[in-house]
């Protein structure tokens, strides 16, 4: 057996996004200290690839949920090899908690525990199945108080856990700690998107704000992956509405922390709830202002008007005034971008939350 703490996270998920950058961070500072460190995918290139570079071991499993038992017998067999008392799961859905949780009464190994981090924003399941898994997972993490509450919806008065199970643990992210560099003072003004290039973004809504943008020198960086067809969309909509020279369409996956820095501010107006965005986080860390929707987490950490600029999700109008106003003011650019570094650096940065996190591991 392993006396290294061994920490197991299931990747269920065949797409790159937040959840999974978050479970990949957690497991590269675990594994930087030696811990004996292994994630559970399903085969799936665009996952393994980022932990193969990354020096993560990976062990395949269908992770098809309920009705998938192969999967609990191939993760009990890894368990039978950890440590006692030594040995954490950490599931991102609760179908993957069900299936740790059936691979710990295999293995017979009570002593296991499991670990789950609820990113998005909905009610919890209220059936006994469910209620039963809520149960007897050992720690419950939500991603905002905004996550937390939609899940209790269901349960007003009493929670399917124990109230000592339950964290509110704002996100981070794994980067390194850097003062944030001054943006480009010759040329345009950049705005820049960047994440996922998805439907529930916004991203029609910035392309319906530019034509009332003209003039006002101001270039659009949309910067992340998404399905050829959607980008097709996006950009026969940026056509019809004569921008498209005002647009820099860039395929970079994650959106390097350069065009960040190389950008004036960011856009990222979701119409979909959002637990926590990731994306958020990064602008924040890079000293940049940014225009955000108010519909999920994003009053957490950002505070309209001293970091961050909140429109109504789906309106081109107000974005078009936010973006107005940002783009034609850089005293306020700067001074809301050192805000945002600020309240990063002291309250969301990974030097903040790994600590918040190792101590859950341990007393739960």
């Amino acid at each position: 057996m392993s006396e290294k703490p061994t920490l197991i996270h299931l990747i269920s998920s065949n797409r790159w996004g937040g959840a999974q950058r978050y479970a990949l961070d957690i497991c590269c500072h675990y594994h930087s200290l030696g811990w004996d460190v292994t994630a559970v995918t399903r085969d799936a290139k665009v996952i393994d690839d980022r932990f193969r570079k990354a020096g993560i071991p990976l062990l395949h499993a269908p992770l098809r949920g309920f009705f998938d038992p192969a999967s609990a017998f191939l993760l009990a067999r890894r368990l039978r090899s950890v440590g006692r008392n030594n040995g954490y799961i950490h599931v991102h859905r609760y179908r993957d908690a069900f299936t740790a949780l059936l691979a710990k009464r295999i293995a017979k190994r009570p002593d296991i525990r499991v670990i789950s981090t609820r990113h998005n924003v909905r009610p919890g399941r209220n059936s006994w199945l469910f209620r039963r898994i809520y149960d007897k997972i050992n720690a419950h993490l939500f991603v905002s108080r905004t996550a937390f509450d939609r899940f209790r919806a269901p349960w007003p008065e009493r929670l399917p856990m124990r109230v000592s199970t339950v964290h509110i643990l704002l996100n981070s992210i794994n980067i390194p700690y850097s003062l944030p560099q001054r943006p480009p003072e010759k040329g345009p003004v950049f705005a820049i998107y960047l994440g996922p290039v998805v439907k529930g973004k916004g991203i029609e809504s910035i392309i319906d704000a530019l034509p009332s943008l003209r003039g006002h020198r101001l270039r659009l960086r949309i910067a992340g992956q998404g399905n050829p067809d959607y980008l097709d969309t996006l950009r026969r909509r940026a056509l019809a509405r004569n921008v498209m020279e005002m647009i820099d369409w860039r395929n970079d996956g994650e959106a390097p922390d350069e065009m960040i820095v190389q950008s004036h501010f960011a856009v990222l107006p979701s119409v979909e709830r959002e637990g926590f965005g990731l994306s958020n986080l990064r602008v924040m860390a890079a000293g940049r202002p940014q225009i955000c929707s108010t519909n999920g987490a994003q009053p957490e950490y950002l505070e309209d008007g001293t970091t961050a600029i909140f429109v109504s999700p789906a309106s081109a109008t107000e974005l078009a005034d936010a973006m107005r106003r940002l783009a034609t003011d850089p005293n306020l650019r700067h001074d809301m971008g050192l805000e945002a570094f600020s309240r990063y650096a002291n309250h969301l940065s990974w030097a903040s939350f790994i600590p918040r996190l190792t101590k859950i591991y341990r007393t739960c």
